[in-house]
């Protein structure tokens, strides 16, 4: 996979990138990262890349022309037609579905904006996907584009050492992930659960499976809404609720 970053402070990406498990994806080559400063294709003798609103207002916007050929040049240069994300408030907000449909591709470039927004033309005729991170304001794309990088590489291929790991973190089910316990079994009077220790590989599977039901009810609810249970989990569901109702 193929990823580009367009920004104009590719300093930030260096430590990010080049860190864990990002490292590990390139030293196994199932990624190359690119940064690529779009003040460098500016037409502006000034280097300009930003300018004012027309019809007025607070802030700067960013102007299509380096955007637009920094872009063009990116793409003329794929084997592979790329999905190019625009990091942006108004996107539709990522998740772990999203992040498992992006590492279907073999080439994304994101678009790290700065100032007050976007000429809308960027939108309308670069971008395929906007996207946030969540409901709040970061000074640039290029924290969010990060946290979009970090989700989606670790899906790939032979990136992760344990091939389970990424297939049972928690939004990957549906779920919120049970809790995970390791050595010693005993700390500071504190007990790991006796059926973790049992060995018994049925009776450990019900137990974090109700686990993962009963920190989805008490913190995120709403993930429940689309969960479809098995005939099993309507069970263990139920006796999950049970128990939070004694505890209430």
């Amino acid at each position: 996979m193929k990823l580009d970053f367009l920004t104009l402070f590719p300093e930030m990406f260096e430590g990010v990138l080049n860190s864990s498990i990002l490292k590990k994806a390139q030293e196994k080559e199932a990624v190359k990262f690119r940064c690529v400063n779009f003040r460098d294709y500016s037409t502006n003798k000034h280097s300009n890349v930003d300018d004012y609103p027309y019809g007025g207002g607070a802030g700067m916007v960013l102007a299509p022309q380096p955007i637009f050929d920094a872009v063009d040049e990116l793409v003329s240069k794929s084997e592979n037609k790329p999905r190019v994300v625009l990091l942006c408030p108004q996107g539709e907000r990522f998740n772990q579905r999203k992040a498992e449909e992006l590492a279907k591709e073999e080439h994304l470039i994101f678009i790290c904006g700065h100032y007050e927004g976007y000429d809308e033309r960027i939108r309308e005729h670069v971008v395929t996907d906007e996207i946030s991170i969540g409901d709040y304001v970061l000074t640039g794309g290029e924290l969010g584009a990060m946290v979009i990088a970090d989700s989606v590489v670790r899906l790939l291929p032979g990136v992760l050492g344990n091939t389970t790991s990424k297939i049972e973190d928690s939004f990957s089910t549906g779920l919120l992930e049970h809790p995970h316990y390791t050595r010693p079994a005993e700390f500071r009077g504190h007990k790991v659960p006796d059926v973790l220790l049992s060995g018994n590989h049925a009776k450990i599977e019900e137990w974090r499976t109700k686990q993962s039901f009963k920190r989805t009810i008490t913190r995120r609810p709403d993930l429940l809404e689309n969960y479809s249970l098995s005939k099993i989990e309507s069970k263990w569901m139920e006796q999950v609720k049970e128990e939070l109702n004694k505890e209430n």
